[in-house]
């Protein structure tokens, strides 16, 4: 027990000290996990932690994160996805193993050791991708939906390069071959369909994955169902571990990609009215191992070895990411990709991947590979998965920028000055510039989209390009004679940057200010401004009132417990407001929340008693 515990605080440890240095630097979490297992790496060698079988064992985090990832993929977009997925995914697979194995044909290796290392090589780290892509909202990009198409088809070709590895077997290494035997089941696990021909165990394989698709549409809707009822959260907890672990059992029985299982799985599910709440159970179990696979790579570098063999290591590193963003580029060009999302494509790829650790130990007890090369490919394999986030960062200082500032261009003259000057227009902006215009009010609207108002310049409205909180530009609106500056921006930093200058240059000013949410109303507050609309409130106000209805009141009563409550809110928002302080987090200043406790105490059992009254007014 001591020995376990002393194990998780040291990897808790480096990960909460790594992680949000790197972080901060720019550098990406799975970079800190990284350095974090580097770091630790001599003191798990000293405790004779195997470092292996805690990486097997982390790798449940990649069946976790691609079981969310299917959550979010309904089939309807998946079948969209079908031409980047063959295209884009078998593509890049083929040409990548015939790039690299011709590479390492040249370097004077057998052709069976060639070709395997090729389809070794030619698989990307999926953890890293995806991990790396959704914090950097880039899933959702042309360039990242064509990565995860690629990272797709990788998966599922696993599945026939287990199946040719052995057919690639050197006779000089079958003598020594059948030591590494338990090695490759302890990574590989039990494959049910291993003794099968090939064509039953092929239909054994299809009948799976319509188990897995069968058991999502009609079993496991209904369990979740039942479970619900119970009203305990830990159960459901507990049914969707249950879920994803007994397909990526399922799924490795007969021979398939665990993580592969637990995709369709979530694409199956990704209509379901629990898919949020699934989503939201797994997240943390899928973090943590996620986070602990990344730290058993940075601890799994032989860093002697490295040190002896650092030429031929850094070689066959360059090798595979040259050869692979090489293919990445040309594949990605035939299928449309073009500039930033090109260069996404090709930068997040171009890295091995986490199923080369199993590949490489099937390749030895295949016969494939020797011990030698075997150690050669795994720190290959780990230099390129650290040097991935690097690439991110190239991509984000370098390509993202170079493309961003290519689309600038010069703010537009404003040649006119109205009474009101509306900065940005999107959702909140647009609605009030159609509303004030109707009602015969002229105004000068500034947003920095470009796109957006080539949009709605389209339908006829007029919006200057620039950006709305510059001194300069909104003298030429003529600020200094406007009544009325509507604060409409997306970015907080932009609505506190302008509203501070607007309050303390033009006090005669009416500013009317977008808050994102409660703390910030506060905050303009502090600042001066004294009209202020938080984004979501009338909303959620509209929100509360169905609500009401729907839990049996009828209009004018869900219109009459709304109006209590909004009462209720906005006269204490003021009293709360006054104690807000600019230099201390409001969740520290005392003051602050001594007075929110005191109001609650004094309103909730008045709200309490206007709601009983509502409902006692019931007609019957």
């Amino acid at each position: 027990m001591t020995g376990f515990l002393i194990l998780a605080f040291l990897i808790l440890v480096a990960s909460v000290v790594a992680v949000p240095l790197a972080s901060r630097f720019g550098l990406g979490s799975v970079l800190g996990y990284l350095l974090a297992g580097m770091a630790i790496s001599p003191l798990l060698a000293a405790l004779r932690v195997d470092v292996e079988a805690l990486q097997v064992f982390a790798e449940f985090g990649v069946v976790m994160m691609l079981f969310i990832v299917g959550l979010e993929l309904e089939p309807k977009r998946l079948w969209a996805m079908r031409g980047k997925l063959l295209g884009l995914g078998g593509g890049q697979v083929l040409l990548t193993t015939l790039a690299i194995a011709s590479i390492a044909l040249i370097d004077d290796r057998p052709w069976q050791t060639a070709l395997a290392i090729g389809m070794v090589l030619a698989l990307s780290s999926t953890a890293i991708i995806v991990q790396t892509l959704t914090e950097k909202n880039l899933m959702r990009s042309e360039g990242g939906e064509a990565s995860f198409s690629v990272l797709l088809v990788q998966d599922v070709a696993v599945i026939p390069i287990l199946a040719l590895l052995p057919f690639l077997a050197m006779p000089e290494l079958l003598a020594v071959a059948g030591a590494h035997a338990g090695d490759a089941a302890h990574h590989s696990g039990i494959d049910l369909t291993a003794a099968m021909p090939v064509w039953l165990a092929a239909l054994v394989r299809l009948a799976a994955v319509g188990a897995v698709v069968a058991l999502g549409i009609y079993a496991i809707r209904p369990l979740f169902r039942y479970i619900a009822a119970a009203n305990l959260r830990e159960l459901f907890t507990a049914a969707a571990l249950v879920v994803v672990i007994g397909i990526a059992l399922l799924m490795s029985l007969v021979g398939l990609s665990p993580a592969l299982g637990a995709f369709v799985a979530g694409v199956v599910l990704a209509t379901s009215e629990y898919r949020h709440e699934l989503e939201s159970d797994i997240n943390p179990f899928k973090g943590l191992l996620l986070g602990l696979f990344f730290i058993t790579v940075g601890a799994g570098i032989d860093f002697g070895l490295a040190s002896d063999i650092w030429p031929t290591v850094l070689f066959w590193a360059v090798v595979t990411i040259a050869a692979k963003m090489a293919v990445l580029l040309a594949v990605g060009w035939l299928y449309g990709l073009r500039k930033q999302a090109l260069w996404l494509f090709a930068l997040s790829l171009p890295q091995a991947g986490e199923f080369a650790f199993v590949l490489i130990s099937f390749g030895i007890a295949s016969a494939v590979f020797d011990t030698a090369l075997a150690d050669l490919m795994l720190l290959v394999v780990a230099l390129t998965m650290l040097l991935t986030p690097l690439l991110f960062i190239f991509y984000d200082k370098v390509i993202a920028h170079a493309y961003c500032a290519g689309d600038e261009r010069e703010a537009d003259a404003i040649e006119e000055e109205n009474p009101v000057i509306i900065a940005g227009r999107g959702r909140m902006g647009g609605i009030v510039d159609r509303m004030l215009q109707a009602a015969g009010y002229s105004t000068t609207v500034i947003d920095y989209d470009s796109h957006q108002l080539e949009i709605v310049r389209k339908f006829g409205f007029r919006t200057y390009f620039g950006d709305a909180t510059r001194p300069d530009l909104l003298a030429s609106a003529g600020i200094e004679k406007a009544r009325l500056l509507v604060v409409a921006l997306d970015e907080r930093e932009q609505i506190d940057r302008l509203v501070k200058y607007a309050v303390k240059n033009f006090p005669d000013l009416h500013v009317l200010a977008r808050a994102i949410d409660r703390n910030h109303v506060y905050e303009l507050w502090a600042y001066g401004c004294r009209d202020i609309v938080r984004e979501t409130y009338d909303s959620s106000l509209r929100m509360g009132r169905s609500a009401f209805e729907a839990l049996g009141m009828d209009e004018a009563q869900a219109e009459a417990a709304a109006d209590a409550f909004e009462t209720m809110d906005r006269s204490t928002m003021r009293d709360i407001a006054n104690l807000y302080r600019l230099d201390i987090p409001y969740h520290e200043n005392e003051a602050l929340i001594a007075r929110v406790r005191e109001l609650r105490s004094e309103w909730d059992p008045i709200l309490r008693e206007q709601m009983d009254d509502i409902l006692r007014k019931r007609p019957s």
